[in-house]
């Protein structure tokens, strides 16, 4: 590399000099000539954190959502209309859910649970089983499958 102002090849590394508000790689005797700009740090990175959330729980519809939603309507005497209203959904799709056509999904179920104080979700888990842990799981290798093929 070669100094910007006097044009010497410099052998090592250049000093940075700020001269007249640029910056140039000069040789250290023209460094004098200017203002020697620190080299700058190379920038630390942050640890990456691995964090575990908790699994969301997972619900699921019940089974008799239909008579359940039907009959707390009833109860309290509301025409579909008038829930449709109050749930801000079309009439067409209270009527399918009511006649089990339809199943809702988590976030309309979550309206039916709140508008007509009934419950018709419940949370879903899975059971594990002492060998499913997550961190013990082995799959077939390929000289599993070896054995395999020879029986």
């Amino acid at each position: 590399m070669r100094c910007e102002i006097c044009g010497k090849k410099i052998m090592g590394r250049p000093i940075k000099v700020k001269i007249e508000g640029s910056i140039m790689d000069v040789c250290p005797d023209c460094s004098k000539f200017g203002k020697v700009q620190r080299q700058p740090k190379k920038p630390k990175r942050a640890p990456i954190r691995r964090t575990t959330r908790p699994m969301e729980p997972v619900y699921e519809v019940l089974e008799d959502y239909n008579r359940i939603i039907r009959d707390a309507r009833e109860e309290r005497g509301w025409s579909r209309e008038d829930l449709a209203k109050k749930m801000n959904e079309k009439v067409s799709v209270i009527h399918r859910i009511e006649a089990g056509r339809m199943e809702p999904d988590i976030k309309l179920a979550k309206k039916f649970e709140k508008t007509l104080n009934i419950r018709i979700l419940e949370k879903f888990e899975e059971e594990e089983t002492p060998g499913e842990r997550a961190g013990s799981f082995r799959g077939a290798t390929i000289g599993d499958i070896a054995r395999i093929k020879k029986r």
